[in-house]
Order: structure tokens, then sequence, then C-alpha cells
């Protein structure tokens, strides 16, 4: 007879390479990124309790890698046969940006696969050194005119491995 003990119940296993949901990672250091853009607040991204709002990172986001394409020659945004389209995105918030700061985002390349990239983005506030938010977005690289996804264009494939960061424990 088992009377008198009583087992806890034991959590679900998480898949491999997926942290708890309390699990947090530290934000980045400047260091961390390859490429920086600098994007200039305004006051209309401020929202009414004062800070930028978070739909406003995502744009950050999409600015850095957007103008980093542009800036390389591997993205012409009304004639390139091929174009990204966001698949997964996150973000996560360590501190408040608000205007009239000046924004630093870090950009790096933490994976290339054969139709895809998955960008990193660390936005940094004025000349602090640790990310106030940071977080990641994939673009699946299609075909314009289909949007079928297609293998990454060789300009696009050797300007992102420019970028390319080996992978770390706790990436986002």
């Amino acid at each position: 007879m088992l009377a008198g003990i009583v087992r806890a119940a034991q959590p679900a296993p998480r898949p491999a390479g997926r942290p708890a949901v309390s699990e947090r990672a530290a934000p980045h250091r400047r260091a961390d990124y390859r490429h920086f853009r600098k994007i200039t607040t305004r006051w209309m991204d401020n929202d009414v309790y004062r800070h930028v709002n978070n739909v406003v990172y995502y744009s950050f986001f999409d600015t850095a890698v957007g103008h980093y394409l542009i800036e390389v020659g591997a993205l012409d945004i009304e004639t390139s046969p091929v174009i990204g389209l966001v698949a997964e995105t996150r973000c996560q918030y360590f501190s408040s940006l608000s205007f009239p700061s000046l924004v630093h985002a870090g950009l790096r390349v933490g994976r290339l696969g054969t139709s895809s990239a998955r960008y990193e983005i660390g936005l940094f506030r004025d000349d602090d050194d640790l990310a106030c938010a940071q977080g990641h977005f994939i673009h699946v690289y299609v075909d314009r005119a289909t949007n079928r996804p297609v293998p990454l264009p060789e300009k696009l494939r050797a300007v992102l491995s420019v970028l390319l960061v080996a992978p770390r424990d706790g990436a986002l």
C-alpha cells in the first residue's frame, strides 16, 4: 500500500532549445552586433505613458534591416525579383525609449537557411552599452510574382554572411 506518499506533478518537458517562459535573456551589448543604423525618435513615437510605443520598436527593426539591404545593393524595393516576407518576429523589452532619444539599431544575422534569414536586432538608447530592447525576425525569401519561397540569391547570401554570428545559448 502506498498510503501517505504524495507525488508532485511533473511539468511537461520543453522542446529542446526553448527556454521556459520564466527564463529571460540578459540585454545584449553593442559589441554583440556587426552593423549599426542610427534612428531618430519622433515626438509622435511616444504614447500616453511618455515612452516609445511597443509597435514602434518593430518599425525600428524593419528600418535597420531594410536600410542595410538597400545600402549593400541586395534589395531594390521596386524591382527586386526576390523579396523577404516576415514569417516570425519577437521583441524583449528591458528599459524604455522616449523622444528625443537617438536609437542605435545593432544588426546581426543569427541563421541563414536555404530560403530564409533570421535577423537579430538590438536597440540601444543614445550612448548606452546595454540594449533597451532586442529581438529578431525571420524573413522567408520569395519570388515577387508568385510569393513562393526561393533560394537566397548569391548577392543576398554574401552580404548577410558578413553579419552572421555563431549560435549562442539564450538566443531569442
